[in-house]
């Protein structure tokens, strides 16, 4: 079995968002809610020549539904609390997710996500579909500010392109803080597992461009790419004081016997034992056949996605037994190599 790297146990996903408004019509904020629907059918229809996209309105979905899209990174907590006129279109066709939120905060969010380090090949696919839209849609852009947008941090390329990073060795380490800093200088953002002021939980990060004006695409794929890099090399030397750490080494261990023989579990406590059972694949304390299957497993057992799998909300001790009962069956392979 080929042990992961150190980009792969390091970049879980990538994410390339472009924001777009169409002409004539006010921003989000402004709409009212026969504006906002007339443009939910209009991006509906330019879009169902693209590909096999579905529309969810926000106003007729379950709210397990809207929270479950939400965890998966398809939507924003403002989007899913929004019942009125905004909605979300989304396929998920092979590898990866493309979706177009609209009436959030700009008219069109569309957004492209893959596996891994791949802003380039989620840029190609997110540009594509942009050019789609383009087409049919008429773009709010002005010569010298580019693409117009409610915010005036996304105006010009409209895009944020970011890497979604497991980042345990520097936490621990206590050198967050100072990494964060260092990007902010360079013209980047790091934030929590759902974007802005959100928390880093089981050692995630988020680090996107934050300059949108006076650059153009490429320049802003290959200032990210090379900063995730930089941040995987960081990890790397951050981790290498945890290889000879039994203290380390015994946390690991426990959390995969946890999770291997739980009866039931909260979600906060296995994000943790989760957290652990992922160094310990990264340091070769223990194997695991697919490291990317950890991460899977960490969406299927949140709440809403637990709930909507069993076709609506469950106690929360209940829904800790499924969650126990889903770990069990997912960890049951990795195990824990042989002493040398």
């Amino acid at each position: 079995m080929r042990a992961p790297n150190n980009i792969e146990t390091t970049v879980v996903s990538t994410r390339v968002r472009l924001a777009r408004n169409l002409a004539g019509h006010p921003f989000p904020n402004r709409l009212g809610a026969a504006e906002a629907r007339e443009i939910v059918n209009a991006v509906d229809a330019a879009a169902s020549g693209l590909g096999s996209f579905k529309l969810y309105r926000m106003e007729e979905i379950s709210g397990v539904v809207a929270q479950a899209i939400c965890d998966d990174h398809l939507i924003s907590t403002e989007l899913a609390a929004n019942r009125c006129g905004a909605a979300l279109i989304d396929e998920e066709s092979g590898e990866g997710k493309l979706s177009i939120m609209i009436n959030e905060e700009d008219h069109l969010r569309e957004q492209c996500i893959l596996p891994g380090l791949s802003l380039s090949p989620a840029y190609r696919r997110i540009s594509a579909v942009d050019d789609g839209l383009s087409r049919a849609l008429r773009f709010a852009f002005d010569a010298h500010w580019g693409y117009l947008t409610a915010c005036p941090t996304n105006l010009g390329t409209g895009m944020r392109a970011s890497v979604m990073l497991f980042l345990p060795g520097l936490t621990r380490r206590n050198k967050m803080d100072a990494l964060i800093r260092e990007i902010s200088r360079l013209g980047h953002a790091v934030r929590g597992v759902y974007g802005e002021g959100s928390a880093a939980e089981g050692y995630m990060y988020q680090v996107s461009n934050e300059v949108t004006l006076g650059v153009d695409e490429e320049y802003i794929l290959a200032e990210v790419h090379n900063t995730a890099l930089e941040i995987v090399n960081l990890e790397a030397q951050a981790r290498k004081a945890f290889r000879e750490d039994d203290g380390v080494r015994d946390a690991c261990r426990r959390a995969l016997g946890i999770l291997q023989t739980c009866y039931r579990i909260s979600y906060s406590e296995f994000l943790q034992r989760v957290s652990d059972v992922k160094l310990g694949a990264a340091l070769g304390f223990l194997q695991a056949d697919d490291f990317s299957a950890l991460d899977r497993l960490s969406a299927a057992v949140r709440p809403a996605n637990i709930d909507l799998r069993f076709d609506g909300a469950s106690e929360a001790a209940e829904r800790d037994k499924r969650r126990a009962a889903a770990c069990r069956s997912a960890l049951a392979g990795v195990r824990i190599p042989p002493e040398g």
